[in-house]
């Protein structure tokens, strides 16, 4: 991802907030839906050894904050999942394949995908991800335990009101996944470990 110019990255900022794109010329103004779901990936910086001391390059970590920050911090508040990923071993290779397969892991999101399209019917909204306004607030309020994990994330990691937002749309989704009626504690906390913070200087 950030191979590509900064200006280029920040354009998509539109169609992810709205589902629309505006195209603006001399002549005329065009609005098309862009309703988009956006797969990106990147390494920790340009090399892709940071972390490793025995082929990191002399420049880290500072190559890594350089490298990370042609990212906007209102782009990466745009994106809902941030899942780091170790490298992958020869010995890694050698392991037995995970207990849940595709099969199961497709059948448990159609599931939830049941659930979304019968409780939403009405409001629009036909998965979490476009849950707004007074649907948000009734389908999406955490528990007890969930709101006050949340407000304290919200003040230290200093949460925007659009990150608050999708961390509440990931956590309904995560219950849904796991067949809970409500969105409790461990799914609030979840939603959390995928939020990423632009680097600081």
């Amino acid at each position: 991802m950030p191979e590509f110019q900064r200006a280029v990255l920040d354009s998509l900022r539109q169609p992810l907030e709205t589902g629309e794109v505006s195209v603006a010329r001399a002549n005329g103004h065009v609005t098309f839906p862009a309703d988009v779901q956006l797969v990106a990936a990147m390494n920790p910086c340009r090399c892709g050894h940071l972390g490793d001391p025995a082929l990191a390059c002399s420049r880290a970590p500072k190559c890594a904050a350089d490298y990370q920050g042609k990212i906007s911090g209102p782009l990466l508040d745009r994106i809902d999942l941030h899942i780091e990923v170790d490298p992958v071993s020869a010995r890694d290779l050698a392991l037995p394949p995970a207990a849940e397969g595709s099969a199961e892991v497709a059948a448990r999101v159609a599931a939830a995908r049941a659930v979304q399209a019968e409780r939403q019917g009405r409001t629009g909204a036909r998965t979490n991800a476009q849950l707004d306004g007074e649907a948000l607030d009734r389908f999406a309020t955490p528990d007890v335990a969930g709101r006050e994990l949340l407000f304290k994330a919200a003040d230290a990691m200093r949460l925007s009101a659009r990150g608050y937002t999708r961390i509440l749309r990931v956590a309904r989704t995560i219950a849904d996944l796991a067949g809970a009626r409500d969105i409790g504690r461990p799914h609030v906390a979840e939603a959390l470990s995928y939020r990423r913070q632009a680097p600081r200087a």
